[in-house]
């Protein structure tokens, strides 16, 4: 009997619109997530260079068309810092026209990876790799908050503090309305009523205070264009992916539910393409605001995340004058437990520890060096798989083993070996150090029996031994070879150039 993997019914928006508790929930996240969205946009509008509305247009356009597009309901996408660092090049060497032509083609290459079915790559992540993303994600979270507490005044200490406790002992009291907007509330209400002058939303940047509008890049349709941002648009193409992917697959695991990567590839392109024609700098999902939604919030469908998009917009543009006065403490507070709960800490138990394999630790503690070292989660991620592909290479290699023994038949004496084991280039290029060739008889038989050959360096090296053999006047007759191992080494052998 063969096992099924079963997953929980996800609710859906014509479920939440018929349910008041469900709607409730969905309504709140979104007011929550919206409110998070915007100090992070405007922060990423200052890393790329552009002015705040060109952030918060993004988060919003972003939002709104992931919601529909997206194949992972309740995840975020928004301006992100990580599309910011890779696009602020453009902005600064050639302009603002060419940054838009730079999301633009971004967003068209996404389509067409996930059209190619990049999403299938997912299966090649290892399970420390997604460890190693999720906790330097959240040690990234936690290190940006650390600039909105250095330099300021003291009573922004004891506020992050009461949030705090507010977000870790509210929802004891009343599991309704997301702790996260209680505290954003409750302190926004105190520093408006003591008057009590601590850094806000209006010291990050100016708010916007019209719509966005349908724009065109103004760049010259030609190959000297297309030289200068297709790198930039090919990097942020792949970043936004694989960071949105990954952040689909956290979330399906925390809502054990299942998600449509491929859709998801194609929506984050799709979204991006419309957010350029709206003037936004592009983005991907938010690992911060998606954990804000779906474990802080509760929310499970596209609605909280449309939600989002739209309280964002009548937000700054509609009261912008209120939500300037909201104390970053109280944001900084929402994100400080945001990243603590993101963090596996039973990754680092030292229970754990002892158990897990020192392959296993050492795959994930890369991926969280580098990344925090680089901010860079594409290069992050892309190291860890690197590792882990390394040190299962070299796992396996060492699981290959080659038994030689004397044999007499009707025919005389001849040597056979039984290779045992999978056979490719980290364990077929010490194969040809196995054999005796100058003691053995004049035949020798190699039974691949129990192996398979995997590449054309195993080809490679089994001819190596054959030939040595042959110039030693001996012949080699090689047996027990499988189909795939049969057809691969009858169609590589002698065709391979000897070095």
């Amino acid at each position: 009997m063969s096992a099924t993997t079963t997953h929980t019914p996800e609710p859906t928006v014509r479920t939440a619109l018929r349910s008041p508790k469900l709607l409730r929930t969905e309504v709140l996240a979104g007011l929550v997530v919206a409110l998070a969205l915007i100090p992070e946009a405007i922060s990423f509008s200052i890393i790329a260079g552009v002015d705040p509305r060109v952030g918060l247009f993004a988060s919003f356009t972003m939002a709104v068309a992931i919601s529909f597009l997206g194949g992972r309901p309740a995840m975020i996408s928004a301006a992100t810092g990580a599309i910011a660092l890779v696009i602020a090049p453009v902005m600064r060497d050639y302009g603002y026209d060419f940054l838009i032509a730079t999301v633009l083609l971004g967003g068209l290459i996404q389509v067409a990876l996930a059209a190619a079915g990049v999403a299938k790559l997912m299966r090649f992540i290892p399970r420390s790799v997604m460890v190693g993303f999720v906790n330097a994600l959240a040690i990234l979270m936690f290190e940006a908050q650390i600039d909105h507490m250095l330099d300021v005044p003291w009573a922004v200490y004891p506020m992050i503090a009461v949030a705090i406790a507010v977000i870790v002992g509210f929802p004891r009291v009343n599991k309704v309305i997301p702790a996260p907007l209680v505290a954003i509330v409750a302190l926004t209400a105190f520093t408006i009523v003591a008057a009590v002058n601590v850094p806000n939303v209006g010291d990050e940047g100016e708010l916007p205070d019209s719509l966005p509008a349908w724009l065109f890049p103004d760049v010259p349709f030609d190959f000297h264009t297309l030289e200068i941002i297709a790198p930039y648009a090919l990097a942020m193409a792949l970043v936004g992916i694989l960071e949105s992917l990954l952040t689909a697959k956290l979330v399906d695991d925390i809502t054990d539910t299942h998600s449509d990567k491929t859709r998801e590839a194609l929506g984050q392109g799709a979204a991006n393409v419309i957010t350029g024609f709206f003037g936004g700098m592009g983005g991907c999902a938010m690992i911060g605001q998606t954990m804000i939604n779906v474990k802080a919030s509760g929310a499970r469908t596209r609605l909280s995340t449309f939600l989002a998009g739209v309280f964002l917009l009548i937000l700054v543009v509609g009261f912008g004058d209120v939500v300037a006065l909201i104390p970053m403490a109280a944001l900084v507070a929402v994100m400080i437990m945001v990243s603590v709960g993101t963090f596996d800490w039973h990754s680092i138990h030292p229970k754990t520890l002892r158990r897990m394999p020192k392959s296993e630790t050492t795959v994930m503690l890369a991926t969280v060096v580098v990344t925090v070292l680089t901010h860079n989660l594409a290069i992050g991620v892309g190291v860890g798989v690197l590792v882990a592909m390394t040190l299962f290479a070299r796992r396996v290699a060492h699981l290959t083993e080659t038994n030689r023994e004397l044999v007499e038949d009707e025919h005389g004496a001849k040597a056979v070996y039984r290779v045992t084991g999978e056979l490719f280039f980290a364990s077929s290029n010490d194969l040809y150090t196995q054999f005796e060739y100058a003691e053995d008889p004049d035949r020798v038989v190699i039974d691949l029996s129990d192996s398979h050959i995997w590449d054309a360096s195993t080809v490679a090296s089994l001819d190596a031994i054959t030939t040595k053999y042959e110039r030693k006047g001996k012949t080699v007759e090689i047996t027990g070879l499988n189909e795939a191992s049969a057809e691969r080494h009858g169609r590589l052998t002698g065709e391979l150039p000897s070095h």
